[in-house]
């Protein structure tokens, strides 16, 4: 076993085994802490927890290899824009009004506004949109294993699922709470050390985001020396000004509909402790995000001097360990392993194609860091994709359990018959997101981009509507939300590579046309609401008192249960 190893698997021991010891402290005992922890999260640790949840393998793994390399530095910025952007419209526009609402669930709140029909429609949105979501997780816990630990793939993945099972299953919502809170410290410690280290190594400021603004003159000189096309800070070099129009707000749009994020604000003791969960996520989200672009600039000009001219047995150690899985191959469609060149064959940067998903990952090799450096980054990889994994397996659960076997089948249903709903439908659903994540449709932020622009197509419109348009129906909301759904998931089909192939519509990429099916579904919904039965008299005064502070009387008779249709 190497040393990178040997630290790899002590930290990762050393994690799970604290992530456990949570979820067995925290476990519960009735369906308000298994879905919502109570309603009884302090507003820094709720923070720290949607700060988890929502900032996923994509945005520790993957988010500076598509900053670096899949888009070459500017074009990266759609997701930079669009992720932040996205949070914060869900903080001012959304969730404080939600979390007054008092439901459950997002589809809980989409059967109460609208109808049961609805209600059905979003938990089927849900599921597809967590589903989607939840491939990328575990296809990023199998590479950290595949990569450090040496585990095959499959087996890499089957870990990651028994991890989540156990903690998510015994302590629901508050133990993955407190949970994420845990992951959050491993992620963004693990995220910052290289990350400062590099910083200081290349530049002598040890504050990556001032440090890399001194190297992009470099990156440019050399991106131009290799015949790389646009310079790494060229705008609109390799995409369009349309198609980062359509890929940002899909992300920013997305961002605000996405059920395992928005059931977080539900965690708060309060409408106002919800506001200041928002502030504090805002600030632990920052940390990573603003640090993201330097990571990305640092290694791709480390990689670029490492591999200027060198051969195949001259090749760095590190570029060695990922060629060996995979990871690095040769350039152009086959994608050839590296092994197969002879020793004394000659490369460049150029010959070769880097995976996205190992800019972040092996930056501390690159960088020359020491093995437990290594070994934090990839304990931080793993805690970035559980957290995010375990939120949308409870939406799940939750929208199976509470949505469709509580309010449908079940009325009379125990709480202990609830809890046990939960549980299988959320084993269940980690054997799905376990297949998915060893068969993704893509590398892991391509992976989730696409559930963002379902979560855009789908739910957005019907929450913004549902709370800022009294009038808006259940027929108009039930339309929209399946006709944005089906066109963008046929859409998707449509155009990803391993699927149907084709450059789509006036290139618009998938990633991109969760924004057409987001205004689809909102022109559908106005349309049909003009023809179709308004809300009652009482829900549309409850839409109004909701956006106003204070709790008034029909919304504390609403929080209790009282049926206002």
């Amino acid at each position: 076993m190497s040393t990178i190893q040997l630290w790899t698997l002590i930290f990762t021991i050393l994690t799970f085994g604290l992530y456990i010891y949570i979820a067995y402290a925290s476990r519960v005992s009735n369906t308000a802490e298994f879905y919502v922890a109570g309603g009884g999260i302090p507003a820094p640790a709720n923070g720290a927890a949607i700060a988890a949840d929502w900032m996923s393998a994509a945005s520790f793994i993957s988010l500076a290899g598509i900053v670096g390399l899949a888009y070459n530095g500017y074009g990266g910025s759609v997701f930079l824009m669009g992720w932040t952007g996205g949070y914060v419209l869900l903080a001012l526009l959304l969730a404080p009004y939600l979390r007054k609402f008092g439901k459950y669930t997002l589809p809980d709140f989409v059967g109460d506004r609208y109808n049961e029909t609805a209600r059905l429609i979003a938990v089927l949105a849900a599921i597809v949109v967590s589903f989607v979501y939840v491939a990328g997780q575990m296809a990023g816990v199998g590479l950290v294993f595949t990569r450090f630990l040496k585990v095959d793939t499959t087996w890499g993945v089957v870990i990651g699922m028994a991890i989540v099972f156990f903690y998510a299953v015994l302590g629901g919502m508050k133990g993955i709470t407190w949970t994420q809170v845990a992951q959050y410290s491993v992620l963004i410690v693990a995220y910052l050390i290289p990350a400062v280290a590099v910083s200081q190594k290349v530049t002598g400021v040890p504050l990556p985001q001032i440090g890399f603004g001194n190297i992009l003159d470099e990156l440019n000189g050399l991106q131009t020396d290799l015949g790389l096309g646009a310079t790494y800070t060229e705008a609109f070099g390799q995409i369009t000004m349309t198609n980062m129009i359509l890929i940002t707000a899909a992300l920013m749009f997305g961002t605000a509909g996405l059920p395992h994020v928005i059931v977080r604000f539900y965690t708060a003791k309060s409408v106002r402790a919800a506001r200041y969960s928002a502030l504090w996520a805002l600030f632990f989200i920052a940390l990573l995000y603003t640090t993201a672009p330097s990571v990305a600039a640092f290694t791709k000009l480390e990689i670029m001097d490492n591999l200027s001219d060198f051969t195949v047995a001259s090749a760095p150690e590190w570029f060695t360990t990922w060629s060996d899985v995979g990871l690095i191959t040769q350039a152009g469609e086959a994608a050839a392993p590296i092994a197969d060149l002879p020793p004394d064959q000659a490369l460049t940067y150029t010959d070769v194609a880097i995976n996205n998903d190992i800019i972040v990952l092996a930056s501390p090799e690159i960088g020359g860091l020491p093995a437990p450096i290594v070994g934090l980054v990839a304990a931080g990889g793993l805690a970035a994709a559980l957290s995010t994994a375990s939120g949308l397996l409870l939406v799940i659960s939750s929208a199976v359990a509470n949505d469709v076997y509580y309010k449908k089948i079940n009325p009379q249903a125990s709480e202990k018959q609830q809890l046990m709903v939960g549980r299988i439908a959320m084993a269940a659903a980690i054997v799905v997101a376990g297949y998915l994540g060893i068969n993704p449709p893509g590398f892991v932020a391509q992976v989730v981009a696409l559930a963002f622009g379902l979560a855009a197509a789908s739910f957005f419109p019907i929450l913004v509507l549902g709370i800022f348009w009294k009038k808006c129906t259940a027929a108009g909301a039930a339309a929209g939300m399946i006709t944005g759904l089906v066109v963008t998931m046929a859409y998707i089909y449509w155009t990803i590579p391993i699927w149907g192939g084709s450059e789509g519509l006036w290139g618009i990429p998938a990633t991109g046309f969760g924004t057409i099916g987001m205004l689809i579904n909102f022109a559908v919904t106005i349309i049909v609401s003009q023809f179709t039965t308004k809300p009652s008299e009482q829900m549309q005064e409850l839409v109004e008192e909701i956006r106003f502070p204070g709790r008034s009387e029909l919304v504390t008779r609403h929080a209790a249960g009282e049926d206002l249709h």
